[in-house]
């Protein structure tokens, strides 16, 4: 009976949670809908007829809900690693170069290990082991600017956009390289297919979405967990809020930024590792070009919040998924889905007009996005 109630309590605490960081962004996407559809009946279009075909190139068969969740994927996981730094008052922009890192170390130890080793490995041993040494690339590019930032004062939006660069050269310098798949036939830059060993099974025969999907959903409830039912997600929080009253309190600012980045990285490596083992099966050379640019408008759509951060990447991801659909039904250009979303972030960006239009009362943390240079 106890356990029955705490099991309620936490889903009311979860849903409670949830809704309360959801609307604002809900009316965001309402506005950007009613706006881009003006917009597309000014240019001749009927947005009707389009949203229809977003919705049904999204969301209406078997499939399209497939490659919706596939798109998802790396989304949740980039996201959360941008809201996990928010939370903690970083602004990582680097998701983009920890992603990358993620995939070609993952990417490495699937094609590369067995070899090494002069013997294949059990699935239960290689997968775990390629996904691991992903999120620790990633964990450990974003670390460095952790340390620069907690030890130096070094501004982490500077550090992470210049770490972007050096992570994306040598991941082209290697698939370029030495990483690059040696076969005949093979004129781009990419390594070559991991070990089915490495591989993330898919869900249902016959169509892509595999089970990193229902990865990236745990991930998403277990840093929700953390932030708010841990000590260290609670130092996290305050150190975002306040880093002052925090280091007044005894929590050690320091190591707490750095972990923060650490583990934001780890996020976004993960998501490149999921990419290769559960997707491609290898990584190629721009396959994630603007997943860690995406991610920072998905945290900022989803307030931060980890269950916030699910439904913006499922939106984004069904956006993307649907737009090839959407233009083939109304001849009209894919870009007015970037200009959808750039509403939507508009919006939930200036969130004071939406809560002037709709009467809503501003309450609830905010999240401090960064807090000056060298502060």
């Amino acid at each position: 009976m106890q356990a029955e109630k705490q099991s309620s309590s936490l889903a009311r605490q979860i849903l409670k949670s949830a809704t309360e960081s959801s609307l604002i962004p809900f009316l965001a996407i309402l506005t950007a809908v009613i706006v881009g559809g003006i917009i597309i009946s000014i240019v001749g279009g009927n947005p009707f007829q389009a949203y229809r075909g977003l919705i049904e190139g999204s969301l209406g068969s078997q499939k399209a809900l497939s490659e919706t969740a596939v798109w998802a994927t790396p989304y949740i996981f980039a996201g959360l690693a941008v809201a996990l730094a928010f939370k903690g008052g970083l602004f990582n922009i680097g998701a983009e170069g920890q992603l990358a890192l993620g995939a070609v170390f993952s990417s490495l130890i699937g094609y590369a290990l067995p070899g090494w080793l002069g013997f294949d490995l059990p699935t239960i041993i290689h997968l775990p082991l390629a996904i691991i040494v992903g999120m620790i690339a990633g964990g450990i590019w974003a670390g460095v600017v952790g340390a620069l930032k907690a030890y130096t004062g070094g501004h982490e939006v500077i550090n992470t956009i210049m770490m972007n660069y050096i992570a994306l050269n040598t991941t082209s310098f290697l698939l370029n390289g030495i990483m690059k798949d040696k076969s005949p036939t093979n004129v781009i830059a990419r390594t070559p297919m991991i070990a089915d060993s490495a591989r993330i099974p898919t869900i249902f025969e016959g169509l892509r979405v595999h089970w990193g999907f229902l990865l990236a959903l745990l991930v998403a409830f277990f840093i929700w967990w953390l932030l708010t039912k841990t000590t260290l997600g609670f130092e996290i929080r305050t150190v975002g809020l306040n880093p002052d009253a925090a280091k007044y309190a005894g929590i050690n600012v320091k190591r707490t930024i750095t972990l923060t980045m650490v583990f934001s990285g780890m996020l976004a490596g993960l998501a490149g590792a999921i990419e290769v083992t559960g997707l491609n099966f290898r990584h190629e050379l721009g396959f994630s070009i603007g997943y860690g640019f995406d991610a920072i408008a998905i945290a900022l759509l989803g307030k931060s919040h980890p269950l916030g951060v699910v439904l913006a990447a499922i939106l984004f991801a069904a956006m993307r998924n649907g737009a090839t659909r959407m233009q083939f039904i109304t001849q009209l250009p894919v870009d007015l889905i970037s200009m959808l979303q750039a509403f939507i972030l508009l919006f939930v960006a200036a969130d004071a007009i939406v809560r002037y239009i709709y009467r809503v009362k501003s309450k609830g943390e905010r999240v401090v996005l960064t807090r000056g240079w060298g502060g």
